[in-house]
């Protein structure tokens, strides 16, 4: 293959299909670079986790644990499913925005990753986005190289995780059998170019050293081998201790004076993640390592070069390179710590920087430990693989080495020190005997395509909220009044309907698309589309769109009322994120614009201000007097520790608003209002109906028989007057109503019947605020009767207020 198909074929993969993928390639092969391109150059909404702290610093991502949460130690997969406390902790709004937005999830340094570990994240995925898909059906990008860093698992936790999985690697874990990963392996390798060298480091990445190769390694076996001081050849050791005593023995040996720098730490950095010693120790004559990258234009250093400390100041530490004739003056570096947010205006997920570390970017360097090695080169290094302990790290230490002749070894390699895992490699074999060429790319962008065209029609996501709202109204219709029933039938026979036609639709496109190629491309399937727009749009409109309008309903019980209102929100968010698609590819399917809309469509419902939504009180045109006994009912019930319909039942409300009952005996055949409540609360009950009878002109009958304070026309003049003259004698409503025993509603609307006759002024019922502020609101509102204006203002206007800010508009 050319020097960079691979890398050209997995940007294709990652850009233009759904495909999950394993980027893989031995040390050197560009997979860093490869993930730096793609933050920058993607189109896709993406997101990139690492299994450590300083791993996923370098990725300049988050760790894996702290973006999704994830408890330390095995994470069995029967602990997910039982919600226990460890996996079901409670996400921010702004990271389930992040989840449900995003396209695709980068994984570096996917070798340390635990089988266990990537189930959790598939659950995780699931949890926030499509149950029924591995991921969730979010694209998946695994970066790392299997044959070097293994994952860190304990006895004690394998005793726990050997029931579940064949081995602790990610490629063993349920989500990565199900998500069918095509894997691409890089294989030009930048760092090495003697063909001899490559081959021998193949040899031992493959388990399979040669005779002839570890002859020719052997080589470079060393006895008692002491560098030139100037030399810069750093030692590559299995354990930190050694290192670390290697270091701290070198140093002391140097004259010269210490000089320490301390690093600063802003905001939130922590200890687990410091890319380098809080509090650095240098001298004169040290031996150091670069550990970043130079951020300058010049870029003077990189990662992993090796050079001698000739000048130390407060501020800067001057170092001079072996080869280089120059030096370098090197000041402080910032690694920064990020948090992933949602940009406010744009909705693009972007990088906000929570923390940053800032410090020399420089480390002792007469010593290192093989895994500190991983992602570096090095010139000239002395490798001391007797202790190697763990899979990959004889191949992880050579492999660090540019040339062969820049290589020591401490002592002589056998294959029997080349600890490799049989998974890895027949998992390494099984990939590369099947690694995806052109045509299954283009499969794949096809695949992805049709699926996203599937997406925009399809209505299956409607059928549980519409079925759960329908359930709750069987279970409780007696609890419920309202147009609940038909709206939602007419829904749900629409969205089987809409289910047989997406379902032909899509059928058709894939025998298309067979002969047509890619969709994007293909006028034919272009015509179908828009086509299919059009019908979609026109029966949306007419069958979810206008019964969801008439929809309304009104409840005694909180749980119930909580549940419909839950369900009906995810049946609106829904239907907003398939109009914006009618509405947006009506000139044909774009893939990019496609992704945008999907992610638009997340922030729709969130970002306009939920109103309350409107109880439909369905049966009674006494609309303004149901929700003025309700206030009546929650006042009672809060002053009684009640819960409301002990007060009185909805039925019982409902048929008040009926038959206007204005005597306790009327009142006693309402159902449900049996004496003791008749004797609690009716008289507060008939003062309510009582005075809206009055501000509505509606006919009371002048009977000795009726409720005592049903007075007759001439008396209700007197009442009206009485109310006024307490009001002129400088009472507040409220105590007039405790004088007269009357709801302070009534004297309201005695007061207010003045207003014309100039005896009071508004401002004298409500607060000149309240009327500025409703004088300017209400024009700019559409409603049906005073209770639809009321719920969609601020719960602190009253109805009285409202009804004389209207009449003083009318006039």
């Amino acid at each position: 293959m050319a020097v960079n198909k691979q890398l050209e074929l997995a940007w294709e993969f990652v850009n233009n299909t759904n495909r999950s993928i394993f980027l893989t390639g031995k040390a050197g092969t560009g997979k860093t670079t490869f993930l730096h391109r793609l933050k920058m150059d993607s189109l896709k909404r993406l997101v990139v986790v690492a299994p450590t702290g300083v791993a996923a610093i370098n990725a300049k991502g988050v760790t894996i644990h702290s973006f999704f949460q994830m408890p330390f130690g095995p994470i069995l997969p029967d602990t997910a499913l039982n919600n226990s406390t460890n996996f079901n902790r409670k996400f921010s709004k702004t990271k389930i925005n992040i989840i449900k937005s995003m396209d695709l999830l980068v994984i570096d340094e996917i070798s340390m990753v635990r089988a266990d570990l990537l189930d959790s994240i598939d659950r995780t995925l699931r949890r926030f986005r499509n149950r029924d898909k591995v991921f969730g059906g979010v694209q998946v990008l695994m970066i790392g190289d299997l044959q070097q860093l293994s994952p860190v698992i304990k006895e004690n936790e394998w005793e726990l995780l050997k029931h579940v999985y064949k081995n602790g690697f990610f490629f063993s874990s349920k989500a990565y059998q199900e998500c069918h990963a095509i894997t691409i392996e890089l294989k030009h390798i930048y760092r090495q170019e003697n063909p001899k060298f490559i081959k021998i480091l193949n040899e031992i990445r493959n388990n399979v050293l040669s005779e002839a190769a570890a002859t020719e390694l052997n080589k470079r076996f060393i006895p008692d081998f002491t560098p030139e001081p100037s030399a810069g050849y750093i030692s590559l050791t299995t354990h930190n201790n050694k290192a670390e005593a290697t270091n701290k023995a070198e140093l002391d040996k140097l004259k010269t004076k210490v000089f320490a720098y301390k690093a600063t730490i802003e905001g939130k950095f922590p200890e687990f993640s410091f890319p380098n010693d809080e509090a650095l120790k240098l001298k004169v004559g040290a031996q150091v390592m670069f550990i970043k990258n130079d951020s300058s234009p010049d870029k003077r250093y990189f990662n992993g070069k090796i050079g001698k400390v000739i000048h130390l100041d407060k501020d800067e530490v001057t170092v001079h390179c072996p080869n280089d004739d120059f030096n370098i003056v090197t000041t402080p570096e910032i690694w920064e710590n990020i948090n992933y947010t949602v940009d406010a205006e744009t909705k693009a997920i972007t990088e906000d920087k929570i923390g940053a570390f800032t410090q020399m970017p420089l480390r002792l360097a007469w010593a290192i430990t093989i895994h500190k090695s991983q992602g570096l080169t090095f010139e000239k290094a002395i490798i001391d693989a007797q202790g190697a302990f763990a899979h990959g790290q004889t191949y992880v230490a050579l492999s660090r080495c540019k040339s062969l002749e820049g290589l020591v070894l401490k002592s002589k390699i056998s294959s029997n020190q080349i600890i490799s895992d049989s998974h890895v490699i027949s998992f390494n074999k099984n990939a590369e005997a099947n690694e995806p060429d052109q045509s299954v790319l283009e499969n794949s962008q096809k695949m992805f395509q049709l699926d996203l065209i599937a997406e925009v029609f399809g209505f299956y996501e409607f059928m549980y909220p519409v079925n759960r709202i329908l359930d709750i109204y069987y279970k409780n219709r007696n609890s419920i009044e309202g147009k609940v029933e038909l709206p939602m039938l007419s829904i749900k026979n629409a969205i089987t309907n809409f289910l047989k036609v997406s379902n032909g639709f899509n059928a058709q496109l894939k025998q298309l698309a067979g002969n047509e190629g890619l969709p994007e491309l293909s006028d034919q399937i272009q015509e179908r589309f828009k086509k299919a727009i059009t019908y979609f749009k026109i029966e949306t409109d007419a069958n979810l769109v206008v019964p969801l309008k008439e929809f309304g309903f009104t409840t005694d019980n909180k749980t119930i009322g909580a549940d419909i209102t839950k369900n009906l929100d995810t049946i609106e968010e829904l239907l907003e994120a398939k109009l914006l698609y009618f509405n947006g590819l009506s000139d044909g399917f774009k893939t990019k614009k496609l992704l945008e809309l999907r992610a638009k469509a997340v922030f729709l419902s969130k970002e306009k201000p939920k109103k309350p939504r409107k109880a439909v009180i369905d049966g009674t045109t006494n609309v303004e007097l149901f929700e003025l006994l309700r206030v009546l009912r929650n006042e009672i019930a809060n002053e009684n520790d009640l819960i409301h319909y002990q007060v009185f039942t909805q039925k019982a409300l409902y048929e008040m608003c009926e038959t206007l009952p204005l005597t306790k005996k009327e009142l006693l055949q309402v159902n449900g209002m049996g004496k003791t409540r008749v004797e609690k609360y009716g008289h507060a009950i008939l003062e309510v109906i009582k005075a809206y009878c009055e501000d509505n002109d509606i006919e009371i009958p002048n009977d000795e028989t009726l409720f005592e304070e049903v007075k007759s026309k001439k008396e209700k003049v007197d009442t009206k007057k009485l109310s006024l003259e307490l009001f002129k004698s400088g009472k507040s409503i409220e105590e007039i109503a405790n004088e007269r025993d009357l709801n302070e509603n009534t004297i309201f609307g005695h007061l207010a019947s003045f207003i014309p006759s100039g005896e009071v002024k508004i401002t004298d019922l409500m607060s000149k605020k309240h009327y500025n502020e409703l004088k300017k609101m209400i024009p700019s509102k559409t409603f049906d009767n005073l209770s639809d204006l009321k719920h969609q203002l601020d719960e602190k206007y009253s109805y009285g207020e409202l009804r004389l800010v209207l009449e003083d508009l009318s006039k």
